[in-house]
């Protein structure tokens, strides 16, 4: 196992970036960057041992400080997913945050924790990058400051681990998770179609315009992107054009349910029969976010254009939303309270 670094670009603001690579001793590695704690690469072998990048992602550190990335591998907080109307009111005070998803706050944020410099501590002995940052009191209009500590570990068996940590001296809400798109046959390989997908949820929140949500639970077994067997994720795409939620998203982009807040579990696999690579979501978070990268129409790693559908996104996380919704599971974070939850990615062959 080993731990190396190189520069990745400069920041508008003139802030150096380095980008840290972990690699295990079968030559499969993670590199991570301190400019939004982007994962910016993720090498894992096929069946026939070859390693390839299964992430999206760019060279440097310029298109993702533009914010034009897709917010492609950054870590997301304070609170991902989107806060309807981008206000809510806590403990009698109402809190303003920026609407910068059709009149939403979406990511926490204008310039969330995906567009800020963290402080890297490589961790050898624990083959780990162990990321740091302090948001204060009224970042992005969020009470309380927020200590924030991530880290990101690669195993001897293929195993990408992301345990999130954060305490503050108010109350607060928080909602952490990595935006990383992943095409098991390879950043450049063209679009996810092909691949199969399994959720392990019953039940998927039900949204309107700008993917906010009613409030209602809705069965898989009712939707037309129902990912509760196995399901080649074309067969799903294939369903947009009839469905007035999937017509509205532009493809999958949805909160699944498992329940089950703080209880380990497979939430997601996805699997390539071209490649034979497979990939387990292990999370103890209640949800998961299921995005197939329609808006995508960028110019990646090495020229490459990722397109509509190149990637999907898997980013465990309490329901989007929350703190409108009393009976889904609590966002809030208080001062005598730790944030504490940890998602695997677990890759293999078949």
């Amino acid at each position: 196992m080993s731990i190396t670094k190189k520069p990745f670009g400069t920041t508008p603001a003139g802030e150096a970036v380095t980008e840290y690579t972990v690699t295990n001793a079968s030559g499969a590695s993670i590199s991570v960057c301190d400019f939004g704690g982007i994962l910016t690469k993720i090498f894992m072998p096929d069946r026939d041992g070859r390693l390839d990048d299964i992430n999206l992602g760019f060279d440097n550190v310029d298109v993702y400080a533009s914010g034009k990335s897709g917010s492609m591998g950054m870590l997301i907080g304070r609170v991902g997913n989107r806060i309807k109307g981008g206000t809510f009111d806590l403990e009698g005070e109402t809190y303003c945050l920026p609407k910068n998803s059709h009149g939403n706050c979406l990511h926490g944020g204008t310039k969330g924790f995906g567009m800020s410099m963290w402080q890297v501590k490589p961790d050898e002995a624990n083959n780990a990058l162990v990321l740091t940052l302090v948001s204060e009191d009224g970042d992005q209009g969020f009470p309380g400051r927020l200590d924030v500590t991530v880290t990101y570990t690669l195993s001897e068996s293929n195993e990408l681990g992301i345990h999130y940590q954060a305490r503050t001296d108010k109350t607060t809400i928080v909602n952490l998770t990595n935006h990383a798109y992943f095409n098991l046959d390879g950043h450049a390989f063209g679009t996810v179609a092909e691949q199969e997908l399994q959720i392990n949820a019953s039940l998927v929140t039900e949204v309107v315009e700008g993917l906010i949500p009613t409030g209602r639970l809705l069965p898989v077994e009712e939707v037309p992107y129902n990912f509760s067997a196995m399901t080649r994720i074309g067969d799903v795409l294939d369903k947009t054009a009839d469905s007035p939620a999937m017509s509205m998203a532009g493809g999958v982009d949805f909160n699944y349910c498992t329940g089950r807040d703080r209880e380990t579990k497979v939430i997601a696999t996805l699997y390539s029969p071209r490649t034979g690579r497979t990939m387990d979501v292990i999370t103890d978070q209640p949800g998961v976010q299921c995005y197939t990268g329609n808006g995508l129409n960028h110019e990646g790693k090495g020229g490459v254009h990722y397109g509509r559908y190149a990637g999907v996104c898997l980013e465990t996380q309490h329901y989007q939303d929350s703190i409108h919704q009393p009976h889904f599971p609590s966002i809030v974070l208080r001062p005598q309270d730790v944030y504490d939850t940890t998602t695997v990615y677990r890759f293999g062959v078949r």
